[in-house]
């Protein structure tokens, strides 16, 4: 049996129809569904499968969408799968499904938090005033120099990501983020693409976000996990009963060092790594970063299908 890790999928990979197939099959999704709606308040069959596209785009919608996805695929394979990972791992949001699949959180607590996170979020930015771009084919010290050039005090830009060798995420008010756009394609082998989140993550923007969202954290009673799940914002430590509700304030506006968390899995003798919730993204990442590495994605009855044989094989 393969020494596996779990990464879930933040904002980025939603799509309208993503794990219908899964919730007409799980009984176990289907339930998570009727709770999820519940502290939601909204139809998520409806935003998940219907969409449309620019609803699930709104931060508001998109964090408890793919937050239930990943939930949902969590789900399905933990029901047939009884081995346990080595270790887990969110992107930004996905950090939530992990703690939950560890058993730090429980489920109505992790849709509650979520929801909340979601919700101040959406009212930290305008409508149209933030933005965050995929900057590509350029190492990370060349981006970071790009926003020092157009960081201000009120034309926010900044590194939020670090993802994998040659590509990086940046962060902020939107026409500062244009002008990194704008500059870094000027560059030979480089560019950028705009991302389909409202809200600019990950940036000081969003510091009264992280204040409101550490009084809702302060009431949750979180637990030891587990199984080691490693935090976004500083991946030399370990998700602890007494340091998680601190490192998901820190998580707000702190960059998302993806390549630094996938090089700890491997340290710590995970040989392959399994995506669990919608699109494959995280799994080119890993491609990226480790090639040693065995990787898959599950997102649908079919990718579940293959990768608990490639993994029972």
């Amino acid at each position: 049996m393969s020494r596996f890790a779990f990464v879930f999928p933040g904002q980025g990979s939603q799509y309208p129809g993503m794990v219908q197939d899964l919730y007409r099959n799980y009984r176990s999704v289907r339930d998570l569904f009727a709770e999820a709606g519940d502290i939601f308040g909204r139809d998520m069959t409806s935003l998940c499968f219907e969409g449309p596209r620019e609803a699930l785009d709104l931060t508001i919608n998109t964090q408890i969408a793919v937050l239930t996805a990943d939930l949902a695929v969590w789900l399905a394979f933990s029901g047939r799968e009884e081995a346990k990972p080595l270790v887990m791992a969110g992107h930004s949001l996905g950090e939530y499904a992990a703690l939950h699949a560890a058993g730090a959180v429980g489920l109505g607590d992790v849709l509650s938090l979520v929801h909340k996170r979601a919700v101040y979020h959406q009212e930290a930015v305008p409508a149209g005033e933030g933005a965050m771009a995929a900057i590509l084919g350029l190492a990370r010290e060349e981006v970071e120099a790009l926003c020092r050039e157009f960081d201000g005090k009120d034309h926010v830009v900044v590194l939020s990501g670090d993802n994998a060798p040659g590509q990086t995420v940046i962060s902020g008010h939107a026409t500062a983020v244009a002008k990194v756009i704008a500059s870094a394609g000027k560059r030979e082998g480089a560019r950028a693409v705009r991302l389909p989140i409202s809200v600019p993550c990950h940036c000081r923007i969003l510091q009264g976000t992280a204040e409101r969202f550490e009084v809702d954290l302060r009431r949750v009673e979180f637990r030891d996990c587990m199984i080691p799940v490693i935090p976004n914002c500083d991946p030399a430590l370990l998700h602890s009963r007494e340091r998680t509700g601190e490192l998901l304030v820190r998580q707000i506006i702190s960059p998302v060092r993806w390549r630094e968390t996938i090089e700890r899995m491997a340290a710590m003798g995970a040989d392959t790594v399994v995506e669990l919730g919608p699109k494959k993204t995280l799994t080119g990442l890993v491609k990226r970063i480790d090639r040693q590495l065995r990787f898959f994605n599950v997102e649908d009855g079919a990718s579940l299908e293959k990768t608990l044989t490639a993994l029972d094989g």
